[in-house]
């Protein structure tokens, strides 16, 4: 190497802050800076970029990772480096905010236009626990639901990132949706891009098998289940137009649905469904239901316009995407409490713009409450038997006869916990409020209490309600 490529880097360290570059063994074994984390220590300073090779630290010789940790570990506040020169221009410039392109209906990251781009994970992630992560100490962690602004994506499996929401200046490491597929997702060997390029010698050998929700209106909308992050804009105060109120049968969603609406009819309104079952003694078209023939409904159905539908007894019921609108119209928010299934067209509706809170079931002791209370209230199907019935109470059969009743109650009750946790589980990416209904007074006015707020602050929501 000539002499006059060599260069002396000197750096005067933070204690305990991290230098902010990470590196790696090129094809030739020369140790060459990697990436430079975006406001780090040696990003303000400006003097090494990627592809340099580093030499020696202090006057010490590294050849390795580790040989490079080590020394800068027994330096105390000044580095000086020996930097060979620069191997690729082209990786320089790796400070890009955004452009983005679609594929396959989901958000894709592309280097070229300085723009500011946020994103909402849809996971939680935590670097300690990352064996790919090329150093712990620049990882980022965040949860489901955080805010993300994006630094720069020029290495295709490690975005850096600022946390939003946890208020912090600190610049991080995240895998890229990209890697995080892979990771999450049976990748086939010819196309393992990650283990061909070596990060730690692993191969990503996880299968997962994908489901598609088969609905003609959703496919652009899906890839699978794999929805890792999801690109949002900030909007001033507004309104959102509809509350999806999602929950198991049994916790009491439509309860709430009905004391919002009947709380202020100004404010709420709900949707009446749409049914092919004959009309009954009294019943009126429009009340409780719109009556209309198999034959309209299934075209209607055909054509996707009914939000969600379902048959009982050979008759088709349903929500029409209309019935939300003529709701919204009227100036009120419309309370749907709608199947999950449906979120997938209501979080990219433009003309729907909802707020999904999902209402949790509570622990077992909770649930017999709320069971009991409806029991007495004659609200819910009896599930003890009548102690002034033939049988004596106090005969071994009654009692016997009793505790199957509560074995039987009880089983129902495991039953809807389970299934809420699983439905939170699966559908958790599109909630923007998780509700554990303990109190329903209680659950009644934190609804209420979110809603007047959010007419009052800033909110992040998908940008395609915008573009």
């Amino acid at each position: 190497m000539p002499v006059e490529t060599i260069k002396m880097v000197g750096l005067r360290r933070i204690p305990k802050q991290p230098l902010g570059l990470t590196v790696e063994l090129d094809d030739h074994k020369q140790l060459v800076v990697a990436r430079i984390l975006a406001g780090g220590v040696i990003d303000k300073q400006g003097l090494l970029h990627p592809g340099d090779v580093i030499l020696e630290v202090n006057g010490i010789p590294v050849r390795t990772p580790d040989e490079l940790k080590i020394e800068v570990s027994r330096a105390k506040e000044n580095l000086t480096l020996k930097i060979g020169p620069n191997v690729d221009e082209e990786i320089r410039s790796g400070r890009l905010t955004s452009g983005q392109i679609k594929q396959n209906g989901v958000s894709k990251i592309e280097p070229g236009k300085k723009l500011t781009c946020y994103m909402r994970a849809l996971y939680t992630y935590n670097p300690s626990d990352d064996s790919l992560l090329p150093c712990k100490d620049i990882g980022l962690a965040f949860k489901s639901g955080d805010i993300l602004q994006i630094i720069n994506v020029k290495d295709p499996n490690w975005w850096q990132v600022k946390n939003i929401t946890s208020q912090s200046d600190q610049i991080g490491l995240i895998p890229s949706q990209e890697l995080e597929e892979r990771r999450k997702a049976f990748v086939a060997p010819e196309a393992d891009y990650v283990h061909k390029i070596g990060i730690c010698g692993t191969r990503i050998s996880k299968r997962k098998r994908k489901t598609m929700y088969r609905s003609v209106a959703n496919c652009e909308f899906d890839k699978a289940e794999l929805m890792l992050y999801e690109e949002v804009t900030r909007m001033p105060p507004f309104r959102r137009k509809t509350l999806a109120l999602i929950g198991v049968s049994g916790v009491g969603r439509r309860t709430l649905k009905n004391r919002l609406v009947n709380s202020d009819p100004d404010r709420f309104g709900f949707v009446i469904p749409h049914t092919t079952r004959p009309k009954r003694a009294l019943e009126e078209n429009g009340i409780s239901y719109w009556f209309v023939d198999r034959e309209w409904m299934d075209q209607e159905i055909k054509e996707n316009k009914f939000l969600e539908y379902g048959e009982n007894n050979g008759h088709l019921y349903g929500t029409h995407i209309e019935s939300i609108k003529d709701v919204i119209e009227s100036g009120r928010m419309c309370v749907l409490d709608c199947a999950p299934n449906a979120l997938k067209i209501l979080h990219n509706s433009q003309e729907l713009m909802p707020f999904v809170i999902f209402i949790g079931a509570p622990g077992m002791e909770q649930l017999k409450s709320i069971y009991a209370e409806r029991r007495a209230t004659g609200s819910n199907k009896n599930l003890t038997f009548d102690r002034q019935s033939s049988i004596r109470y106090s005969s071994r059969r009654a009692r016997t006869l009793e505790s199957l009743a509560s074995l039987y109650e009880d089983d129902d009750l495991i039953s809807t916990v389970e299934e809420s946790r699983f439905v939170q589980r699966k559908y958790e990416k599109y909630f923007d409020m998780i509700i554990i209904n303990e109190d329903f007074d209680d659950t009644f006015r934190q609804v209420v209490e979110t809603l007047d707020q959010m007419s009052h602050e800033e909110q992040w929501v998908p940008v395609n309600w915008i573009y």
